[in-house]
């Protein structure tokens, strides 16, 4: 692994940006949810797209999954794959938050942790930027999946390619010989 080198390519620096902003905004929306573990069931509950025991079963495990998710995206393990779940995620919120306006539900979104009911018009107000946020946040995830070699991560220590440490092997046994 040369630092160097892989510093001076900007896709290593955008892949840095998006695990660490996909991973922040997670943990932070599981941390808002986590400690009122009944609103975010009632956040899930009212958005009526699944019977009250899932969006109950939903509610009490999204926000740690979220936390869980968060923290493996900023250390950087299994990138490729948290990115793709980090993506999955985004993808789910932006078409809960999509069926409730378009079947007239006014709620908070309940994504940091304050859903229920709201004036429908700061819900019509607020739908369109909420999605527009889940969408960037899931180009980040995406972005994660389509590159392949992550950049300050754990996964860049644990996972080497096969050449790297071959090639590291081989430099230590020619400077054995010398």
């Amino acid at each position: 692994m040369d630092f160097a080198k892989d510093a001076r390519d900007w896709k290593n620096w955008v892949s840095l940006a998006a695990r660490l902003i996909l991973g922040i905004v997670l943990i932070a929306a599981g941390a808002g949810k986590v400690g009122n573990l009944a609103g975010s069931v009632q956040a899930a509950a009212a958005y009526q797209l699944v019977p009250y025991e899932v969006a109950q079963a939903i509610g009490y495990s999204l926000p740690f999954a979220e936390i869980g998710l968060g923290i493996i995206l900023v250390i950087g393990l299994f990138t490729r794959i948290a990115g793709a779940l980090g993506a999955l995620m985004m993808l789910a919120f932006i078409i809960a938050i999509a069926s409730a306006w378009v079947r007239g539900i006014s709620i908070n979104c309940g994504c940091f942790g304050d859903g229920g009911p709201i004036d429908p018009k700061k819900a019509t107000a607020t739908y369109p930027w909420e999605i527009l946020r889940d969408v960037g946040l899931m180009a980040c995830g995406v972005w994660l999946v389509v590159v392949k070699k992550p950049f300050l991560a754990i996964d860049s220590w644990l996972f080497r390619p096969v050449e790297e440490i071959l090639a590291a092997k081989d430099a230590k046994a020619r400077q054995k010989r010398r």
